[in-house]
């Protein structure tokens, strides 16, 4: 075919046998060697594909671990759902600080005690898989949902595993060594402020 577009150039008058018998040399030269400008578009093309690779792969693993978050707080989410304490509602009213905004519940004496004394948390249990629970979020959002009773190792687990959803985290460790490094020139200090106090 080479020979048949050769003869037809040459009887057109646009080579000449010296030049066609030159072309025909590199040709065959960069056959056998490989032809070093078709090397450099090789290395580039799979130099592409390696970075193309990689990009999706980082895609993937992205994707990935959005997946296993989503599906951890939707657990998380059931397992409010299934173990939160029930019949708390009372005449009692307990308010208590979610993101800077005084809220309030309603609770049995009962209730009321044990949340006091640190063993019931409050936690939210209305917060939606698409809400963001990191925390610039959870300062833009006015949370108007309902609000759970999860018993302290469980609200401890919860928190552990997605910060977010316990409101309050009694750590007694921290309020023993609050009381115990209490400001010298504090006017109030001999003053003992209830747990239970109503406010």
């Amino acid at each position: 075919m080479k020979n048949a577009l050769q003869s037809q150039l040459l009887k057109a008058g646009l080579v000449d046998s010296k030049k066609a018998k030159k072309i025909n040399k590199q040709v065959a030269h960069a056959k056998r060697t490989g032809d070093p400008s078709t090397d450099e578009a090789k290395k580039a093309v799979a130099l592409a594909k390696a970075k193309k690779l990689e990009k999706d792969q980082q895609l993937n693993r992205e994707r990935q671990q959005a997946l296993e978050q989503k599906t951890l707080k939707a657990n998380i989410i059931q397992m409010i759902k299934q173990q939160q304490v029930t019949d708390t509602e009372g005449e009692i009213e307990y308010k208590f600080a979610d993101n800077g905004k005084i809220k309030k519940i309603y609770l049995s004496q009962k209730f009321y005690e044990q949340v006091v004394a640190g063993h019931l948390l409050i936690a939210r249990s209305d917060i939606r898989l698409e809400d963001s629970l990191d925390k610039d979020s959870l300062d833009k959002l006015d949370y108007q949902g309902s609000y759970a009773l999860l018993p302290y190792p469980l609200a401890e687990r919860i928190n552990e595993k997605m910060a977010g959803f316990i409101v309050s985290v009694a750590d007694k460790s921290a309020t023993d060594k609050a009381d115990d490094t209490a400001d010298e020139d504090d006017p109030y200090a001999e003053y003992v402020i209830p747990d239970d106090l109503m406010w």
